[in-house]
């Protein structure tokens, strides 16, 4: 039953995307087929393998790790509030959960700095363009976004930006906006399993070229299949690391900002849904989502709730739907790992506020175009979180 609804699933969410296609006749079919079966063999391979499992628990592990070392530094800065956490409960979630970020954005900083990441990220994306069919910037951006964040990823391809039409400047939002930043999976890790989070990492990186083939198709000309990728301005080991830190722990506050204003908001919402109607607005959201939730392969019983998760993160984001989908115990262990798969990406309202506003602080018009298409965007960006969910839900 559930390979049928999952192939339900992937035609209701090829039919989405084909109804918002800008040029349905210019649809190549071969890539898209090469993808998906990718997809599908990657999912198996993470989730219902040996081997799979192994690499996902030394991911996990090494990724504890480093939040175990972020917390000798978190430790002696707040000492007492972290002590007790460890003794009586999760602790504080900022200093748990969000305060890690700045160490991993060290890390990653690092890594810059010695050249091991743009070498990765450049060699990968070539491989992928031979796969997707796509230009080699598009495949670089679609890498790079999922490790340095979708605002950080445009400042590497700045020199490109303003020369780029407009279908081709869609598919990089789309990629930064279906990924998440490498400096936040570890926070994402203390809130739903690693394994799903690892899934969702590798899926969305194949459903962003998926979806951008069918809702924005084209080719890309040899002369304009060049990729320029910013050098970095030359800074000393230490301003590097310096700059990266407060750049991890900006996030960090903002991360927490979003959170106390939206979290307080959507009680506010509910309160008021509830004292009129006698529902409340997440409730009623999951009522219009849990169609969706039903085509991921959710049974229908726990489709309104799980909806609701969903519809939590589109309309605030994907760090409230963590908290929501983590307090829940009525969820089955499958529904849990279909929903889990779905958060993991950037693909809610507020993101298209983002992405519009690193593109406009390094080319004004680009950004304006950004904006315009910015419905259309998350749109898209919400179809390649149910394609990766739907094809996860033939493994669990």
């Amino acid at each position: 039953m559930k390979f049928l609804i999952a192939i339900l699933g992937l035609l209701v969410v090829f039919g989405l995307a084909y109804i918002a296609s800008n040029g349905k006749k210019q649809i190549r079919y071969r890539p898209l087929a090469v993808m998906i079966v990718l997809q599908i063999i990657l999912a198996y391979f993470l989730l219902n393998t040996a081997a799979g499992t192994f690499l996902v628990g030394k991911f996990s592990t090494a990724f504890k790790a480093l939040l175990d070392y972020a917390n000798e530094g978190i430790a002696f800065v707040f000492g007492d509030l972290v002590t007790i956490g460890a003794d009586g409960g999760s602790g504080p979630f900022f200093l748990t959960v969000l305060m890690p970020i700045v160490v991993i954005s060290a890390l990653i900083g690092i890594l810059q700095y010695i050249r091991i990441l743009p070498f990765v990220i450049k060699y990968i994306g070539l491989v992928l363009s031979k796969i997707n069919g796509m230009g080699k910037l598009e495949s670089y951006n679609a890498v790079a976004s999922a490790i340095l964040g979708q605002s950080e990823v445009f400042i590497s391809v700045k020199k490109q930006i303003g020369l780029l039409p407009k279908h081709r400047l869609y598919t990089l939002c789309a990629s930064a906006m279906s990924t998440v930043s490498m400096s936040i999976v570890g926070a994402y890790m203390t809130m739903i399993d690693p394994k799903y989070v690892v899934t969702a990492l590798v899926l969305n990186l194949f459903g962003g070229f998926i979806i951008a083939s069918i809702v924005n198709p084209y080719q890309v000309t040899p002369e304009e299949d060049i990729l320029e990728v910013q050098e970095e301005e030359k800074q000393s080991f230490f301003e590097m690391l310096g700059e990266y830190i407060l750049d991890g722990f900006k996030v960090a506050i903002v991360v927490a900002a979003m959170l106390i204003g939206f979290v307080a908001l959507i009680a506010l919402i509910n309160g008021i849904f509830s004292a009129l109607l006698g529902i409340s607005f997440q409730e009623l959201l999951g009522y219009v989502f849990a169609p969706f939730a039903f085509v991921m392969g959710i049974s229908w019983k726990e489709a309104i709730l799980a909806g609701s998760i969903m519809a939590t993160k589109m309309v605030s984001n994907e760090f409230v739907a963590m908290l929501s989908l983590s307090s829940q115990t009525a969820l089955s262990g499958r529904t849990t790992g279909i929903v889990s798969v779905f958060l993991v990406s950037f693909a809610n309202f507020s993101s298209i506020g983002i992405i519009a506003g690193a593109v406009k602080g390094l080319h004004e018009k680009q950004g304006n175009v950004v904006a315009r298409f910015g419905l259309k965007l998350l749109y898209g960006a919400s179809l390649v979180s149910v394609l990766s969910a739907i094809i996860t839900g033939l493994y669990l």
